[in-house]
């Protein structure tokens, strides 16, 4: 086993090895673009780790890896589309760097890119990364959907939203993890569980992500600080506020995501003093923990060593701490 800034040096270097670079330019430099921002890379680092954990070699998983990576930026850059997000990681994202029909594009071909890092193993283990990849995929889209319908419904629940962020986000987390286990051919009990980690941690990060778009700094968080806000997104935060408020607290709230402000500034520092007042951060801040550590629980019924169950404790308390 390495240590988690190892895992992300050894895909990084196979990542710059990578000749994305084709023509027509205006298709693949977009894809160069995304791709070399960066980020903690922390998909394909799960990927590697838990080839290794389940005892394979990491250079094995680095295909998979760099798919896993692929087809999240791809998601990433027609999210950001769809949020008229203006920045990524600190960066002007691919929409406004070029266009919105390039960034259309040129996220389509990073899913097929992302497809064909898959033919590089054997028909079996191709067949089962495959199948997995797939169902995650089509997840990911039907919790992006389902995100974008919240943004004018007034009647999410948080079982809604909680299931919505698990397709958008913790799936690809979870599968991350378990292309990892079915490259290492480790037992059928090993794969679901190492999934299940992985799906909970996935909960925990996105709830984490929700809470610093309104609390992060935005100096180390890399996105507009409030995006959530700005666009009127149903989040926990949002949905937790609304099950805390008072009456003029809740009808004060359903009018500042009912419409688009022209004073976004305003609009997020009163909404963030509801979330604050209303015990919604806190209970928040409490979930993220909770998933967090229903995500440990799996761990001990995994048939690997301690040692190994402490380096995957780690990484989930590095996440649960995060700043960015």
């Amino acid at each position: 086993m390495h240590a988690i800034h190892q895992y992300q040096d050894f895909f990084i270097t196979y990542l710059e090895n990578q000749s994305i670079s084709k023509e027509p330019k205006n298709l693949y430099e977009p894809i160069d673009y995304i791709l070399s921002l960066g980020g903690k890379r922390m998909r394909p680092v799960l990927t590697l780790m838990t080839a290794e954990v389940f005892d394979a070699d990491y250079v094995k998983a680095l295909p998979a890896a760099m798919a896993v990576e692929v087809f999240h930026n791809f998601s990433l850059v027609h999210d950001d589309i769809m949020d008229d997000a203006p920045l990524r990681r600190g960066s002007p994202t691919v929409h406004e760097k070029w266009n919105i029909n390039t960034g259309i594009l040129s996220g389509d071909a990073m899913l097929i890119l992302a497809y064909q890092y898959f033919e590089q193993y054997e028909p079996n283990v191709f067949k089962d990364l495959a199948k997995l990849f797939s169902k995650t995929a089509l997840e990911v889209c039907e919790g992006q959907q389902w995100d974008v319908d919240f943004e004018t419904r007034k009647d999410v629940t948080i079982p809604e939203y909680l299931k919505m962020i698990e397709y958008k986000t913790a799936v690809l987390v979870a599968a991350a993890m378990k292309m990892g286990a079915i490259i290492a051919e480790t037992s059928q009990e090993n794969a679901d569980l190492i999934y299940d980690f992985g799906l909970n941690l996935g909960l925990a990060f996105q709830l984490q992500d929700d809470y610093l778009d309104a609390f992060g700094d935005p100096e180390t968080f890399g996105k507009q600080v409030g995006g959530d806000i700005i666009e009127n997104k149903k989040t926990y935060l949002y949905l937790k506020a609304i099950e805390f408020s008072n009456q003029e607290q809740v009808q004060f709230l359903n009018t500042l995501f009912a419409v688009h402000s022209d004073d976004n500034e305003k609009k997020i520092n009163e909404v963030k003093s509801i979330f604050n007042t209303s015990g919604a951060s806190d209970a928040t801040q409490l979930a993220i923990k909770e998933y967090t550590f229903k995500a440990f629980e799996t761990l001990e019924k995994m048939d690997i060593s301690n040692d190994k169950k402490s380096m995957l404790r780690a990484f989930g308390e590095n996440l649960m701490g995060r700043k960015v």
